[in-house]
């Protein structure tokens, strides 16, 4: 059997010039990186502003497993299915961030015959957004530490910095550093750390901004700690939002590529979505939706994570109504939260099946208190038999949402065609009563809780001293209108990893609060989630090698 990459690597790519023309895009609206890569530009993003908007659809899924669901890759062969059917239909997904990459979890293109290309290019450095989003974010944090050394004008209190340095890469040992150490020539000593930059507000912030005045504004409106009194000190304050903005106006236009097939993709942006609010760019949803009669995006992770956020908070921003959603699971996923182990999932067990269908049951239930409809898509493994696909079917049909089977990583676009026509009959016959989770007037205290009862099925939320601490800061600066991001480990519906399934009778505890003004949002930490990611024992990247022609090998 072809590995991804093998898969990828045969691909017959289009010119990205022609990929574009089947998107209605002229090539003067092109900024090419090379033969198969563009950034879309502010021309093209003018011109089709008075455009009518197509139908937006989500791809979620439930609890990610080491088994693999094929969120991505069933996003992808959905796109190309709906291409095969005459439609004129325009993928938009997230860039890869290289710390998952090099780590356990792999690339974020797609796989087997549901792929976008290049495949290397895309999970290796890209167009360079998320490193200018690096550096953008880094200059921040060394205005602030000069800005202090050259006498602190602003009296910002050195305790209360809360902007933190970034890199894309799952590093453990700068989760906690001491910088300015050497003497007075270096700076003042503080305790500082990194995060990855896919959790930065610097990454959310691009991605909630609708256009180059508004990422400047929102820059400006970062919180980087306090002063002696207790206001507030912005990236406005110390002049850093020109700068940081000018490093990013490249990385702001979105990215054109093409799946195996030459269906076109609109790649931008890249957030986690079980630290930060995990969808693409508004920008490139935006753009996509004016293109195209159907747009079929991705949110990350489980929908108690990534579909969550995008409801409550990108579809709030950006003033979004999603028309569909199709939620991914698989059988293997569904036997691992019925408790059977890794290496006997390819076995028959329909009871295990039935146990772990808990998970799928509140997964759909979550996304219904939406008022969006749901189409579940069981995508298919050889090793799943007829009794474990019709029980799978007879759940989803007694919780009232629709069901194929999606066969897109074998097959391509042909495999989701079951899956394809299935959703256009929802889309003609069901229309979205989309409406969000709570109301902006709740308190985020209510808010937090609204998500973590409703969502999570929690008992009860508890909040930590630290926390409590950071609510009533909250409440002074006039900022609990703003959405909440839960940052919450995204294998359980709780905050503890271990409990698989549908867990019951539980606590969510709040640890952390953070406020994330430019982005618009309050951070919400649970338990024990980390936002700078550690490498696995055996990481991705022993695997991963280049010979002296520049083929590489090992990449998923």
């Amino acid at each position: 059997m072809k590995t991804d990459i093998q898969i990828a690597q045969e691909a017959i790519m289009k010119p990205i010039k022609e990929v574009a023309k089947k998107a209605g895009i002229a090539p003067e609206e092109l900024e090419l990186y090379g033969n198969y890569k563009a950034k879309l530009s502010y021309e093209l993003m003018n011109r089709v502003k008075s455009h009518s908007n197509g139908k937006l659809v989500l791809v979620t899924a439930t609890n990610p497993t080491p088994a693999g669901e094929g969120k991505t890759t069933v996003t992808v062969g959905l796109g190309q299915a709906l291409c095969k059917l005459g439609q004129n239909a325009i993928i938009a997904l997230r860039e890869p961030s290289l710390g998952p990459c090099m780590g356990i979890k792999g690339g974020a293109a797609g796989g087997g015959y549901s792929q976008v290309v290049p495949m290397e290019d895309i999970n290796l450095h890209f167009t360079g957004d998320i490193h200018a989003m690096s550096a953008a974010n880094n200059l921040l944090a060394a205005m602030i530490d000069n800005h202090i050394h050259q006498g602190n004008s602003l009296n910002i209190d050195v305790r209360t910095i809360t902007w933190k340095r970034c890199v894309d890469m799952n590093d453990r040992a700068l989760r906690e550093i001491v910088v300015g150490l050497g003497g007075p020539m270096n700076g003042v000593p503080r305790q500082d750390g990194f995060m990855i930059t896919v959790a930065s507000e610097i990454m959310a912030i691009l991605c909630l901004a609708t256009d180059l005045d508004d990422l400047k504004q929102k820059i400006s409106q970062i919180i980087i700690g306090y002063n002696m009194k207790g206001e507030p000190v912005t990236a406005g304050d110390l002049k850093a939002e020109g700068a940081m903005t000018t490093l990013l106006k490249d990385a702001i236009k979105p990215n054109l590529v093409q799946t195996l097939e030459n269906t076109p993709v609109i790649m931008h942006g890249g957030p986690f979505a079980n630290i930060a609010h995990g969808c693409n760019s508004i920008i490139a949803t935006k753009l996509a939706l004016k293109l195209a009669d159907i747009v079929v995006t991705e949110a990350g992770f489980g929908a108690d994570l990534g579909a969550e956020k995008f409801f409550d908070i990108k579809c709030r921003k950006a003033n979004l109504k999603p028309d569909a959603v199709v939620l991914v699971t698989t059988i293997r996923a569904l036997k691992y939260n019925g408790g059977i182990q890794k290496a006997d999932l390819q076995n028959e067990n329909v009871e295990a099946l039935k146990e772990g269908m808990s998970n799928l049951e509140k997964h759909i239930e979550n996304l219904q208190l939406y008022g969006v409809p749901v189409v579940v898509t069981l995508n298919a493994f050889v090793t799943d038999t007829e009794a474990e696909i019709a029980a799978v079917e007879a759940a989803c049909k007694a919780k009232g949402c629709h069901f194929a089977l999606a066969n897109v990583w074998e097959k391509g676009g042909e495999g989701g065609i079951a899956l394809a026509e299935e959703l256009l009959k929802v889309l003609d016959t069901e229309p979205s009563k989309f409406k969000t989770l709570y109301d902006d007037n709740m308190s985020i205290e209510d808010k937090i809780k609204c998500i973590a009862t409703s969502i999570y099925g929690a008992d009860q939320v508890v909040f930590e001293p630290k926390a409590k601490k950071e609510l009533a800061k909250i409440n002074s600066l006039g900022l609990e209108y703003l959405p909440v991001c839960m940052a919450k480990n995204q294998y359980s519906l709780s905050d503890d990893a271990a409990l698989l399934g549908r867990p019951k009778a539980f606590t969510t505890t709040i640890r952390e609060i953070r406020i994330s003004a430019g982005a618009g949002f309050i951070v919400a930490l649970t338990g024990n989630v980390m936002t700078m990611p550690g490498l696995p024992k055996k990481p991705a990247a022993e695997q991963i090698d280049i010979n002296s022609k520049g083929v590489v090998t090992g990449l998923f």
